[in-house]
């Protein structure tokens, strides 16, 4: 906005010398002097507008340029006047410094029409030498703002290209880790199970052989260590079924998910929990399932979204007997939305967990819904 400022800045004061050099003018043509400056400088307060659209930019430039002649054809008794040159150079350089190769030619072309169209017509104008040295003027800024243009092209699709890699390594680095520990949660699991597990199955057997042969004063003594190594065996399998169901998901991974997109991937990311979502009794396959899914959608969020942002939204309503989950980001208007291999995993997921999953485009929004109906400790619906 500064730089838009500061082109302002210069035409005012070209425009301004320009229509001051010329002689006293009658009330006439003072007057379509004052309205076609005006016309120029509310055109030129409108460029921002359509700053990222080419077409629409090259019209209002080129406009521009009709109004600066106008406003500074000759009159009566002019002499040559060579602060158009500024004029017409400033509005041809502001297209090369915001438009494409082609646009911008357009314009300049446009702005040199304008400057040599006095003489064309028989009237005090700029002498040839000095529409030749707009024309080089236009030509070497031309050449120069393309060359600009190309060599940021270059840069970015550089630097998107390292990003990308860098996001590749990570994303193999974190899953190599994960595979990693899965592996040994598993192989910790089955020690567990064969060794410890099985040793406190034939503990049981044992003391229950004792127990039978005992005398009545040592039989309490022996149901009591019964009952500990049948509570230890039981405690040894929740730890063994926690080891195995211990793949990636729930909240708290769902956060490092989250926390990892903002730090590497530079989203902006709104997460709201609400109704008691935090408490809602998911089992470990639909926490897994929820996971899978948001991470899809984050992904396809920075591949197709508008800006570099999401909003995630977990809910548990109706005192948590469901709970859902949404994924919204910006897209492009008039972009067709197809479900592809990505999207089809995730809805499989979903379903094969026992929940429901929604992906629709509208309003400019592309929106993922998942929904489960929860059940209680017991396994009832809640």
């Amino acid at each position: 906005m500064r730089t838009f400022w500061l082109w302002l800045a210069f035409l005012t004061v070209a425009l301004y010398l320009a229509v001051a050099y010329e002689p006293a003018a009658g009330g006439n043509e003072l007057a379509w002097r004052m309205t076609f400056s005006a016309l120029l400088l509310a055109a030129y307060f409108a460029v921002p507008l359509f700053r990222h659209r080419p077409k629409a930019l090259t019209a209002l430039l080129g406009i521009s340029v009709a109004f600066a002649a106008a406003a500074l054809w000759p009159g009566e008794g002019s002499g040559v006047n060579p602060y158009p040159l500024l004029v017409f150079g400033l509005i041809a350089g502001k297209a090369a410094y915001r438009l494409p190769g082609i646009h911008a030619a357009i314009v300049g072309a446009i702005a040199l029409a304008g400057a040599a169209a006095p003489l064309a017509a028989g009237l005090p104008g700029l002498p040839p030498p000095f529409l030749l040295l707009l024309a080089a003027g236009l030509g070497s800024c031309l050449y120069a703002s393309n060359r600009l243009l190309r060599e940021r092209d270059e840069a970015r699709a550089r630097n998107e290209a390292l990003l990308s890699e860098y996001r590749s390594v990570k994303r193999k680095l974190a899953s190599g880790g994960e595979e990693a520990r899965q592996e040994e949660r598993a192989h910790v699991a089955r020690e567990i199970h064969d060794s410890v597990g099985h040793k406190l199955t034939a503990l049981l057997m044992q003391l229950e052989l004792q127990r039978l042969e005992a005398d009545e004063a040592t039989k309490p003594m022996l149901e009591e260590l019964k009952s500990l190594a049948k509570e230890s065996l039981e405690e040894t399998r929740g730890a063994v079924r926690t080891l195995k169901e211990d793949e990636t998901g729930g909240l708290s991974s769902i956060m490092r998910l989250l926390r990892r997109l903002e730090a590497e991937s530079f989203m902006r990311l709104e997460f709201t929990i609400k109704d008691g979502a935090l408490t809602a009794p998911l089992a470990p396959r639909q926490s897994i399932a929820i996971y899978r899914a948001v991470q899809e959608a984050l992904t396809n969020a920075m591949r197709h979204g508008v800006g570099r942002e999401a909003r995630i939204t977990f809910e548990a309503p109706g005192g948590g007997s469901v709970f859902r989950f949404e994924v919204s980001n910006s897209v492009k208007q008039g972009v067709a939305f197809y479900e592809g291999f990505g999207l089809r995993g995730m809805r499989e997921r979903i379903e094969e967990s026992g929940g429901q999953l929604e992906a629709r485009s509208y309003d400019g929004l592309f929106v993922v819904r998942g929904a489960y109906t929860l059940v209680n400790r017991e396994g009832g619906a809640k």
